[in-house]
């Protein structure tokens, strides 16, 4: 994934996460998975999901950095199934603090192997396919009048000269 940190007490500063610089650990129990981030600038980045056993749902419940919430909603997704968002995302963490995420994709439970499951994709990359859908749609409708314009045209008896 992408990501880019936005911290704003003063003024708004943006840091953005180098994969080059940046290592990833973390650890997994029946009912949470953390991944923390370490950068090479000096920051750890914290990241806690939840699932619920009923349900069999998670989300990201928990990011620790500068500012903690504890009670955040974002990344839902089911057990088994992997949680993609190829768009830009804006996961507000507190009043100062949030997070841009891009070509984001997480499994936090239910991982068989090195592979992610099926990927349960975002609401806003869903928004992409209404455009070419209502493009192919209008396109259609072109079609159709036209073909209905010649053959309503070819109906018609022509006065004047007719062929022997």
């Amino acid at each position: 994934m992408g990501l880019q940190i936005n911290i704003s007490f003063t003024s708004l500063r943006v840091v953005n996460i180098n994969p080059n610089e940046t290592s990833s650990s973390g650890s997994c129990d029946r009912e949470t998975a953390t991944l923390i981030l370490n950068s090479g600038q000096k920051m750890e980045l914290n990241f806690t999901f939840f699932l619920n056993t009923t349900s069999n749902k998670f989300h990201l419940n928990s990011v620790n950095f500068s500012s903690h919430n504890d009670s955040l909603d974002y990344l839902r997704g089911s057990l088994g199934f992997s949680y993609m968002c190829r768009s830009e995302q804006i996961l507000e963490v507190s009043q100062n603090f949030s997070l841009n995420t891009y070509a984001l994709h997480v499994q936090p439970f239910g991982v068989t192997g090195d592979k992610f499951g099926s990927a349960l994709e975002c609401l806003l990359d869903e928004d992409d396919l209404i455009i070419p859908i209502v493009v192919g749609a209008a396109l259609a409708g072109l079609v159709l009048v036209v073909l209905l314009a010649y053959l309503i045209g070819r109906k018609r008896s022509h006065a004047g000269y007719q062929t022997i």
